[in-house]
């Protein structure tokens, strides 16, 4: 056996077991959280808000979490997609394809991807302090944004380079001002990556925990003001696994179950919607 044959064979056994690990890590994290939460679901569960006292073991459910964290997310990758999608269209359609410019603004936007979200959630509670707010959905709504704002911008940039540059000089040729080409043309084109950026986004924004922490604040009523606090899934898990009581515990772990489940849902809707908006592009 020569060197080149044993080096492949190690590379490819190395490449299995990072494989293999991946894999195993995924299985044992969902099962952990199946075989823990779901004996945990009943239908008070996502039915009920929090009873008196619920977090000792007593009645109630975590619907206000649940419509919090939808609430949330929806909100915030809303906000976000306003942001980002003019951000991409500009950097592939305005500016120069290798300037120093659209680099700069590129790293950027890295940069601001690896930030921690506990410190997105620290620039959120500082704004709270200037503007005079308190822990509220709008302030949950507006620090998620900041955080998802660099992940759909970036993603968003990503689908429009893949863009065939043809179909670009195809229609400015035909006098379309660059917007006219963004609106009309690249982004039937680009919809299906738009689509999945988007779910992505907001399947970030409702699994954050460390940016809400201190901008949305908690509560066991209902959300039905923008102004004021929110609860969200994250936190109740955070909350329910922190207390000495099973029972307590095992509601946590149905809360993480629940939480999984709507990540997988959105992630079935992107890959479906994909799926479906893929017949506008051009191979």
């Amino acid at each position: 056996m020569n060197w080149r044959t044993f080096e492949e064979r190690i590379m490819k056994a190395l490449m299995i077991a990072s494989l293999c690990v991946v894999i195993g890590s995924l299985i044992s994290i969902l099962l952990t959280i199946v075989l823990k939460g779901l004996p945990a679901i009943r239908w008070e569960t996502v039915s009920q808000t929090p009873q008196g006292g619920y977090y000792i073991g007593k009645e109630g459910g975590i619907l206000n979490a649940i419509l919090g964290s939808l609430l949330l997310g929806v909100g915030a990758t809303a906000v976000a997609f306003v942001v980002s999608l003019p951000v991409a269209f500009y950097l592939n359609l305005y500016l120069k394809k290798n300037s120093r410019f659209s680099y700069t603004i590129r790293f950027l936007f890295d940069v601001l991807y690896g930030v921690p979200a506990i410190v997105y959630g620290t620039f959120g509670f500082t704004l709270m302090i200037l503007w005079g707010l308190k822990a509220s959905l709008l302030a949950g709504i507006m620090t998620v944004a900041f955080m998802i704002i660099p992940v759909m911008a970036r993603g968003m940039d990503e689908v429009l380079k893949m863009v065939p540059f043809e179909l670009k000089e195809a229609s400015w040729a035909m006098g379309t001002t660059p917007w006219e080409t963004a609106t009309r043309v690249i982004f039937k084109q680009a919809l299906p990556g738009i689509v999945t950026v988007i779910l992505l986004g907001f399947g970030r924004a409702i699994g954050d925990a460390a940016a809400v922490l201190l901008t949305a604040g908690f509560t066991d009523s209902l959300p039905n003001s923008l102004l004021r606090p929110v609860a969200t899934l994250p936190l109740a898990v955070f909350f329910q696994l922190a207390t000495p009581f099973p029972e307590v515990q095992e509601r946590g772990y149905a809360a993480a179950f629940i939480l999984t489940v709507l990540i997988l849902v959105i992630s079935l809707i992107s890959r479906i919607l994909s799926r479906q908006f893929t017949r506008n592009v051009v191979r």
